[in-house]
């Protein structure tokens, strides 16, 4: 189950279902999160509806009447084909909902059709539907219907890379389609006839992916503990993580304090696979910088579940740097949802900064008035290089205030570890004496005692 950008399949409804704990400016503002999603994949929004319901439990997870303008919308393609009485529901819906400026259940920009409004060929709903509840809406508008979770992993897995990254979202999609497969008509057929006495196949297809998981699961356990060899060598540097909402300008920071050529575009989840620079200009010892996954609300279950490892890169960090997009009106809502997903994962006590990004396109007034509700906060651009040139010194005085300092006396005889010093420390002082030379340097405890115990075997 897979959505695919084609000739056939470019427009999309999207269906906002308001119950009495998800409505207002929350459900207005996960309604465009999801166009901007829908986009992503590389379809046109061509219209919102909305409807109240109790819950988005239901059976029937839309009213009949709003079903039936819907179908409309969608070339009443469905159950309602065919019938007088709706032919003339779609005109008197046409006209009325009619794509005129006063119509607040949809906003839809109108192609060129004979049917004005047999213009949407995908139906995507900014919330999860069971298995059931997809299968009853898409036999009843008779188009492909989506629910924001599928689209959300449908996202993830183009724009995954490493193996890590590949794997994760792959166990996620099958998850998410498992439960989904359906019975073809030819195979419930042969069932009934009694030339397959064994399993019909949905079975055989259930089967299959329970036979993939698992692999995919060993895989997954195998390249885990390889990235957490690598963590582990890379435990000894101080190391920075970036952490935020999807689109919050987090790899355009990256390559902003690391001066690597790491890829950001201004899209949902451009980046999935956790990246590692080093912070430049280079600091002794060296500073480690990584880039991790965005998140977004309602984030699958499954998916956070699978980027967890990748996630350890937060874990593991000295400075998490909580990046948000200031100029977002939502982004207080957004840092919310950061700071679950992040205790989820156990990230608690380490040390954070929230950065303010993308003051550029803020007013002097909005960044005033930021600093007042934020002051502790740093306010940024990643396209200033004063605002770097700043975050970068922030970064570097508190991995200072972590070092010990230590005063060590090398004899010029042991070149290779004055070396090592100079390369790996921070050295504030030497000293030039007739046999040796004082250092005072500033390192973290595992490097300053390793060297010390190098020094005995001299």
């Amino acid at each position: 189950m897979q959505l695919t950008a084609k000739a056939s399949l470019n427009h999309a409804l999207l269906i906002s279902i308001c119950t009495p704990e998800f409505k207002g400016d929350e459900a207005k503002e996960s309604l465009a999160e999801l166009a901007r999603l829908v986009t992503t994949l590389g379809f046109k929004v061509v219209g919102t509806q909305s409807q109240k319901q109790s819950s988005t439990k239901r059976v029937n997870v839309l009213g009949l009447g709003k079903l039936a303008e819907i179908a409309q919308l969608t070339g009443n393609k469905g159950v309602v084909e065919g019938r007088e009485e709706d032919a003339d529901l779609a005109e008197e819906i046409a006209n009325e909902a009619g794509f005129t400026a006063n119509s607040s259940a949809v906003s839809l920009d109108i192609p060129s059709e004979n049917l004005p409004y047999a213009c949407a060929d995908v139906v995507v709903f900014d919330c999860d539907l069971s298995p059931s509840q997809l299968r009853n809406v898409e036999n009843q508008l008779g188009v492909e219907v989506f629910d924001r979770t599928g689209i959300i992993i449908e996202i993830f897995s183009r724009h995954a890379r490493t193996k890590t990254a590949k794997l994760q979202v792959e166990i996620a999609r099958l998850n998410y389609v498992a439960p989904r497969l359906r019975e073809s008509s030819c195979g419930d057929k042969e069932r009934q006839m009694g030339k397959g006495a064994g399993e019909t196949t949905l079975e055989l297809n259930r089967r299959k992916i329970r036979d993939q998981l698992a692999e995919l699961k060993r895989e997954l356990v195998s390249v885990q503990d390889e990235m957490k060899g690598r963590r582990t060598q890379r435990s000894e540097l101080f190391c920075v993580a970036l952490v935020g909402y999807t689109n919050a300008g987090k790899s355009s920071m990256m390559r902003a304090i690391t001066g690597s050529d790491v890829v950001g575009e201004n899209k949902l989840f451009a980046t999935l696979d956790t990246t590692v620079r080093a912070l430049h200009p280079i600091t002794q010892p060296r500073i480690l910088v990584s880039d991790t996954v965005g998140f977004i609300k309602k984030l699958p279950h499954d998916l956070v579940a699978s980027f967890h490892s990748t996630l350890a890169e937060a874990h593991d960090a000295s400075l998490l740097l909580y990046v948000v997009d200031a100029s977002d009106p939502s982004f207080r809502s957004q840092l919310e949802v950061v700071h679950e997903v992040l205790e989820k994962v156990g990230v608690e006590d380490s040390k954070k900064l929230l950065v303010l990004n993308k003051s550029d396109q803020l007013s002097t007034e909005q960044q005033q008035a930021l600093i007042q509700e934020f002051p502790d906060a740093m306010i940024t651009s990643a396209r200033n290089p004063d605002d770097v040139s700043t975050l970068h010194k922030y970064i570097v005085g508190v991995a200072q205030n972590e070092m010990i300092e230590d005063e060590i006396i090398i004899p010029y005889t042991a070149k290779g570890i004055i070396g090592e010093i100079r390369s790996s420390m921070s050295v504030t002082k030497e000293e030039y004496e007739y046999s040796h030379i004082k250092f005072t340097v500033r390192s973290n405890a595992i490097d300053l005692e390793r060297l010390k115990k190098r020094m005995l075997n001299l």
